[in-house]
C-alpha cells in the first residue's frame, strides 16, 4: 500500500504531461501538415498561460512559504525546479519538431519562411522597401541608459534588444577599462501583422516582422555601430486576484486588476539563443531574473504565429477535411425552437451537432411577444456575440432580462467589462456574480406564456455561450421544459442574483453548496453496493481530476472492487492501476482535432444508471470556490444517447493515451480495427441526422388554416 503522500501526483507536472501529449500531435505523420503546425501553436499558447498562472502562483507561494508542500509531498521549491526542467525539455522538443519536421515540410509544400541572411538581392530589396515603407513610420526604438529608465515591457509582446557601441571613444588612460555599451529596446507591438508576406512566383513566402526589423535595424541608429540585435519576450505573472473585500466598486476593481497584471512580475524571459553574455546579463538584471527563468530559443520566439499559417487560402489538402456540424434532428428548422422543446428533452453533442439551436432560441425569445423574461449566466462569450446582442434587443423590447456576467473570468475580464457596460445601457439587469466566487455554471432560462400558463424553457451546458468555440470544443447541451428543471433553475438563478438563501433543489446539484457531497455520495454508493455483492460501475469524463477528497473516494471504491473508467483530458492527480489502491481504475486521455471539454458522469446505481452533465471539473476550485451546476439526464432516449457517447471514448485506439501509475502516458495500441472516437461520433451523428431528414421528406404534413 503506498504511503499517504504517494497517493497523488503533482498537478503542475500532470498538466505539463498533458501539453506534451498535445505537442506529440505535431509530430504525428498521420495528422495533416497544417494541423500539425496548429498543434505547435496550441502548445505554445498553452505554455504561455501555464507560465503566467501556475508559475506566477508558485513564485508567490515561494515568497510566502517556500517549505509548504502539495498533496504529492513536493515543496514549492521542488516544484519550481522540476517544472523548470520539464519546460526546458518541452521547449527543446517543440523547436526540434518545428525545425526538423514541420518547417521543413511546409517549405516542401510551398509555404516558405525566408532567411534574409541568405536571401538573394531581389528578396532583400523587397524586404527593405517593406521595412522603410510600412515599419519605420510605426515602430520606434527606445534607448536605455542611466538617465533613461528601462521601459515597461508588454507581457507576451515581442521586443528586440539592440547592443550598440558607445558613441564616445574611451580616453587614452582608460585603455584597460572594460568597454561599455549602450542598449536600446524596440517593441514590435501588435499594430502590424507579424507574418509579412513576400512576393512569390508560386506558393507562399513570408518573413516574420521581428526578423525584418532586426535585419535592417541599422536604419534606426545612423552613425552608430550595432553589435547585436536579439529578439526576446517576457511572460508576466497573471495570477493576480481581486480582493473583493477591498473593492468598493467591482468594475473599477477589475480594471485596476488588469493594470496590475500589465506591470506584474516577470516570470519568464525567452530570448534568441545567439544572445551574448553582456546582453543576457543586461536583460536578466533589469528584470531581476535568475537562471531558471531564462529560456534560450533556437528559432522564432512564440510559435502562435502558426495559427495564421493554418488559415492560409489554397491549402485545403494540408488541413483536416471539414466536419460541418449537422442539424439537430429533434429541432424543426421551420418552427419555433420552443415547440421542439415542448415535444421532449433534447440532448445535443457539439460540435458534431450545431450550436445554432441555442443561439436561435435566445434570438427567437428576444422577438417573441409571449416571452416575458430571459435569465442567463455568461462566463466567456465571443467577440461579436449574437447572444449578447439578442439579450440587449430583448431588454430594449421591454422584456425582463437578467445576465450574470463573470468579470473574474481570467483573460476575458476586459471583454466582459465591455459587454456588461453595453448591456446595462440597453436595460439588461447585470449581476456580477457572488462575492468571493466565480460563476462558472452554464444556464439560460426563458420564461414564456403559452397555452394560458407560464412555462420555463431551460438550457444547461458543459461549455460556454460562445458560438465560435462551440465549433472547436466537444461539449454537451440539454434543452428542456420539464417543470422540476425549470423550478430548480429559477431557484438557482434567484439565489445567485439575489444573494438569497439557496432553496433545496429537486434535480440540480450546485457548487459550492451540494455538488461535492452529491459526488461523494454517488461514489460511496457504488462502493457500498460492490461490497454487498451487487454490480457497480463508475464512468466519468472530465477535463481535470485534482480534488484529493474525491480521489480518495475513488480509491476506496476501487478497493471495494468497483470498475472505474476515467476519461480525463488534462490534469489527473490520481494514480491508476496501483496494487492495493487503484487496481480497478483506468485513465485515458483523448487528444484529437476537437478539444474535449464535456463533463459527463455515469453511475450504475443498482441498475438505475444515473447520468449527469456538469459545468464542473473535480478540482477544489470548482467544488469549493465556483458556482457550478450538475444536471441529471432523465429522458430515457437522451440517457441512452449520452451513455453511448461516453462509452465511445474508451474504445479509442487511435487518439487515446493511457495513463500508468507513475503519471506517464503511452499512446494506445491499435489492436485490430482502428477506432477513433471523434471520427466515429461524427459519422454516427451525421447518419442520424441524414436518416431523420430522409424520414421527414417521406412524410406528408397536412396544412390547416388558422
Amino acid at each position: 500500500m503506498p504511503k499517504p503522500d504517494d497517493r497523488f501526483l503533482n498537478r503542475e507536472l500532470s498538466w505539463l504531461e498533458f501539453n506534451r501529449r498535445v505537442l506529440e500531435q505535431s509530430a504525428n505523420k498521420s495528422v495533416p501538415l497544417l494541423e500539425r503546425a496548429k498543434f505547435l501553436a496550441i502548445t505554445s499558447s498553452n505554455l504561455d498561460e501555464f507560465m503566467m498562472v501556475r508559475i506566477g502562483s508558485l513564485k508567490m507561494q515561494h515568497d510566502r512559504n517556500p517549505g509548504a508542500t502539495d498533496p504529492s509531498g513536493m515543496t514549492v521549491g521542488e516544484q519550481l525546479i522540476a517544472v523548470a526542467a520539464c519546460v526546458q525539455n518541452m521547449v527543446g522538443r517543440q523547436y526540434e519538431i518545428f525545425s526538423e519536421q514541420v518547417c521543413a515540410e511546409l517549405t516542401g509544400a510551398g509555404i516558405q519562411r525566408i532567411d534574409l541572411a541568405t536571401a538573394d538581392a531581389s528578396a532583400l530589396d523587397d524586404a527593405e522597401t517593406k521595412f522603410l515603407r510600412d515599419v519605420v513610420p510605426v515602430i520606434s526604438p527606445q534607448i536605455v541608459s542611466q538617465h533613461r529608465p528601462f521601459p515597461s515591457l508588454q507581457g507576451l509582446g515581442l521586443h528586440l534588444c539592440v547592443r550598440l557601441r558607445t558613441a564616445a571613444p574611451p580616453q587614452e588612460d582608460q585603455d584597460d577599462a572594460p568597454e561599455e555599451f549602450d542598449f536600446a529596446i524596440i517593441p514590435i507591438g501588435r499594430a502590424l501583422q507579424r507574418v509579412v508576406s513576400m512576393p512569390a512566383g508560386e506558393g507562399f513566402r513570408y518573413l516574420l516582422l521581428e526578423q525584418l526589423v532586426a535585419h535592417f535595424v541599422g536604419h534606426y541608429f545612423p552613425g552608430r555601430e550595432v553589435i547585436e540585435c536579439v529578439p526576446f519576450r517576457v511572460v508576466r505573472n497573471a495570477d493576480v486576484e481581486l480582493r473583493e473585500d477591498e473593492a468598493a466598486d467591482l468594475m473599477v476593481g477589475m480594471e485596476d486588476l488588469l493594470e496590475s497584471r500589465r506591470i506584474s512580475r516577470v516570470v519568464r524571459l525567452e530570448y534568441g539563443s545567439t544572445a551574448s553574455d553582456p546582453m543576457l546579463t543586461f536583460l536578466s538584471e533589469k528584470m531581476e531574473l535568475s537562471g531558471s527563468d531564462l529560456y534560450p530559443i533556437d528559432g522564432p520566439i512564440d510559435l502562435t504565429y502558426l495559427f495564421g499559417l493554418h488559415g492560409l487560402d489554397g491549402y485545403d489538402s494540408l488541413r483536416d477535411p471539414p466536419w460541418p456540424p449537422v442539424r439537430v434532428p429533434q429541432i424543426a428548422p421551420d418552427r419555433p425552437v420552443f415547440e421542439s422543446i415542448e415535444a421532449g428533452d433534447i440532448l445535443m453533442v457539439h460540435p458534431y451537432e450545431s450550436f445554432d439551436p441555442v443561439v436561435r432560441m435566445i434570438e427567437e425569445a428576444a422577438a417573441d411577444p409571449d416571452v416575458l423574461a430571459i435569465k442567463q449566466a455568461l462566463y466567456r462569450t465571443s467577440r461579436n456575440s449574437p447572444i449578447v446582442a439578442a439579450l440587449m434587443r430583448a431588454a430594449r423590447a421591454g422584456k425582463y432580462v437578467s445576465a450574470i456576467v463573470e468579470l473574474k473570468a481570467r483573460f476575458d475580464e476586459a471583454r466582459n467589462i465591455e459587454w456588461a457596460r453595453e448591456m446595462e445601457q440597453s436595460g439588461v439587469q447585470v449581476i456580477y456574480g457572488v462575492r468571493g466566487l466565480k460563476t462558472h455554471a452554464k444556464i439560460c432560462i426563458i420564461v414564456r406564456r403559452t397555452g394560458g400558463r407560464i412555462r420555463r424553457y431551460v438550457h444547461f451546458g458543459t461549455g460556454n455561450y460562445n458560438e465560435v468555440t462551440a465549433r472547436l470544443y466537444s461539449d454537451v447541451s440539454l434543452l428542456t421544459c420539464e417543470e422540476e428543471f425549470g423550478a430548480d433553475a429559477s431557484s438557482f438563478f434567484n439565489a445567485v442574483s439575489g444573494a438569497s438563501q439557496p432553496q433545496p433543489m429537486a434535480q440540480l446539484s450546485a457548487a459550492p453548496l451540494t455538488l461535492r457531497q452529491r459526488i461523494l455520495d454517488l461514489i460511496e454508493g457504488e462502493a457500498r453496493r460492490s461490497r454487498q455483492g451487487q454490480r457497480a460501475e463508475i464512468i466519468a469524463k472530465l477535463n481535470a481530476l485534482v480534488d484529493t477528497e474525491v480521489i480518495d473516494a475513488l480509491y476506496d471504491a476501487s478497493q471495494a472492487g468497483v470498475p472505474i473508467r476515467l476519461n480525463i483530458r488534462g490534469i489527473c492527480c490520481l494514480k491508476p492501476g496501483v496494487p492495493g489502491l487503484s487496481e480497478t481504475i483506468e485513465v485515458v486521455s483523448i487528444i484529437d482535432r476537437y478539444l474535449e471539454h464535456a463533463r459527463i458522469l455515469y453511475f450504475r446505481h443498482g441498475g438505475d444508471r444515473q447520468l449527469f452533465i456538469s459545468s464542473a471539473d473535480w478540482m477544489p476550485r470548482n467544488l469549493n470556490r465556483r458556482v457550478e451546476l450538475m444536471t441529471p439526464i432523465i429522458d430515457e432516449a437522451a440517457r441512452e444517447r449520452l451513455r453511448r457517447t461516453l462509452n465511445s471514448y474508451f474504445k479509442d485506439n487511435v487518439s487515446a493515451w493511457r495513463m500508468d501509475s507513475t503519471g506517464g502516458y503511452q499512446k494506445a495500441e491499435t489492436d485490430g480495427r482502428p477506432y477513433r472516437s471523434q471520427l466515429r461520433l461524427q459519422q454516427r451523428i451525421r447518419e442520424e441526422s441524414l436518416a431523420d431528414m430522409a424520414s421527414r421528406k417521406s412524410q406528408f404534413e397536412t396544412q390547416t388554416s388558422r
